[in-house]
């Protein structure tokens, strides 16, 4: 076989059933191999960039590997945005490019990224993004320069992507070996490594004999739960612990829904932009076990001081470079969740008699989902009726900006449903190419990208591409012309505002131009009439919802509220 038939016949040997990228002169072989495939669906976005973020929506949630492609020069470079998201958010990707003809370099070749004679360093940018190999410490970034390492090099990438904590890897290909009269001649199917990591059994019985403990003197518990509960499948053993020891459950905006939000024992969101409920709770609470959380900016209200004193901190990650980047932990559990809450409960059911059931959730729980009538549409509202609408098994996956403080807030999930922001890399467009992604590996679960009507006009050309390879997203567009997350920023920091605000086109008669639906509201009654249209029809589907300025997201830099954010921007301003 070719170098690129090589390529696709390996990652058809691990499953891999969808690859999206970006035409090209050194992606010429791939395509045509790609082309010829039964077994991978082959997605040509209308750039690289989407097509990465394309492949982290694959790889999301789900255990696949995310594939995305690119030609040599600058259609690889656009695949990093993506494998930024994939290396923050831990997604396992493997992005292959094209590179020029080794045996040119230095002469100006077209597309040369070789560093050398005034060109730019592919292979430092690549390592910068890629996850690092945890036997050697070395960037997974590979350059194939011989036909028979390909398929070595293949295999020790997938490994890499999958090993511990998932990440992002790339193969380079040399154009030197793409000559069809170039063969591999010792191919061999590839092998998925196992995934998860087995937690160290006396750092569980430590923490089970902690959580024990606290148990048997009255203290409260508290789970506080991130994506990597969610990414290591630890959903229904969640609800299981928690369920058993009455133990209430918070989460990041990342780890939300990892158990039915209409559970009495799930709070509620607990970061910049949560519910109060779960302030409180943690405000109260004696133990946090955390499971599959990186306290990252928003989650910890800016790194706030003192988040945990008078707590004791159990930090499960299946990450060892978490522990303790900021936040001390008392004990801490290497392993992937789902291994270290089944360790956990093994221990701790033996231990534990029956648990009465207990009710954490304030009288008032509920009115956050309680909006007063307003004449022109207001985000909160709508992403109620979502929640209500959403049928079983549906994603909904956000951008950057306010609009994903609007529906981390109001979207209340059941069980199966998921939901997604961006991570600390936190791109704009990620959701409105990712939902692709996601949908094209999970054909059976509706897919809903919630997104800004700012981040929507960077990638929305997309749009194309789903109409293309006739995948029915939905896109909700919150149109209110604006950044509004960054004008409420240059507003609270500079007490003006500027450069903020955009028009907008018709997005209706955009998506009906491209070959989709699309629907222009203003009203609540009208958006779930479109909403429901957009459920039935099996179409591309993009929704222009005109909301109101006026409406602010819920918001407070202070772990404890509103106003001891005030007060403490007192004292700081005025030194007490």
């Amino acid at each position: 076989m070719r170098v690129y038939e090589s390529v696709v016949a390996a990652l058809e040997s691990i499953g891999v059933d969808a690859a999206y990228g970006g035409a090209g002169e050194n992606a010429a072989g791939l395509m045509l191999a790609l082309d010829a495939s039964e077994k991978i669906r082959p997605v040509i976005a209308k750039n690289e960039q989407g097509a990465a973020f394309m492949a982290c929506g694959h790889a999301m949630f789900t255990n696949k590997l995310g594939v995305c492609f690119a030609t040599a020069g600058p259609g690889a470079f656009n695949l990093i945005s993506g494998m930024c998201v994939a290396l923050t958010d831990s997604y396992p990707l493997l992005a292959i490019s094209g590179y020029s003809t080794v045996a040119w370099q230095g002469r100006g070749g077209l597309n040369e990224t070789s560093g050398l004679a005034r060109t730019p360093d592919s292979r430092m940018m690549f390592r910068a993004v890629t996850k690092k190999d945890p036997a050697t410490g070395e960037p997974a970034d590979f350059l194939v320069t011989d036909p028979d390492d390909l398929i070595d090099t293949l295999q020790k990438a997938i490994n890499v992507a999958f090993e511990g904590r998932p990440g992002p890897v790339h193969v380079a290909v040399a154009e030197d070996i793409t000559d069809p009269k170039i063969e591999v001649t010792n191919f061999r199917p590839l092998q998925l490594p196992e995934t998860g990591v087995m937690p160290d059994a006396a750092e569980l019985d430590r923490a089970a004999e902690c959580l024990t403990e606290a148990i048997g003197a009255g203290k409260t518990i508290v789970m506080l739960a991130g994506f990597g509960a969610i990414r290591a499948g630890a959903n229904e053993l969640t609800r299981t612990f928690i369920e058993r020891f009455q133990i209430p459950l918070i989460t990041t905006m990342d780890g939300k829904g990892v158990v039915a939000e209409e559970n009495p024992l799930a709070i509620g969101l607990y970061c910049d932009s949560g519910h109060k409920a779960a302030w409180e709770l943690f405000s109260d609470a004696d133990v946090v076990l955390a499971v599959g959380n990186s306290f990252a900016q928003h989650a910890t209200f800016d790194f706030h001081d003192g988040l945990f004193d008078g707590k004791t901190l159990i930090h499960v990650n299946i990450d060892a470079g978490e522990f303790d980047k900021f936040y001390k932990a008392d004990h801490v559990i290497l392993g992937d969740a789902k291994h270290a809450l089944q360790g956990l409960l093994d221990r701790m059911d033996a231990q534990v008699g029956p648990v009465p059931e207990r009710d954490y959730r304030p009288k008032d729980y509920d009115e956050r989902f309680i909006i007063s009538p307003q004449k022109k549409l207001h985000p909160g509202e709508m992403v109620q009726k979502i929640s209500q609408m959403l049928p079983p098994g549906g994603i909904v996956l956000t951008d950057a900006g306010a609009h994903a403080a609007w529906t981390g807030y109001y979207l209340e999930l059941k069980e199966g449903q998921n939901f997604r922001k961006p991570g600390t890399y936190g791109p704009m467009g990620i959701g409105v190419c990712g939902a692709i992604g996601a949908k094209l590996a999970e054909p059976h679960r509706p897919v809903v990208a919630a997104v800004g009507d700012g981040s929507y006009l960077m990638t929305g050309f997309e749009l194309m591409t789903a109409v293309q390879y006739d995948i029915p997203v939905i896109w909700v567009i919150f149109n209110d012309r604006e950044f509004k997350l960054i004008k409420l920023y240059q507003l609270s920091a500079f007490f003006e505002t500027g450069l903020a605000e955009f028009d907008n086109p018709d997005y209706a008669a955009y998506a009906r131009a491209c070959g989709a639906e699309g629907h222009t509201v203003d009203r609540l009654e009208d958006f779930e009439e479109a909403f429901r249209t957009a459920l039935a029809c099996g179409k591309p589907t993009l929704i222009d919802a005109r909301i109101t300025r006026l409406a602010l997201p819920n918001y407070s830099p202070h772990p404890e509220g509103i106003l001891a954010a005030v007060w403490s921007g007192v004292r700081e301003r005025f030194g007490l």
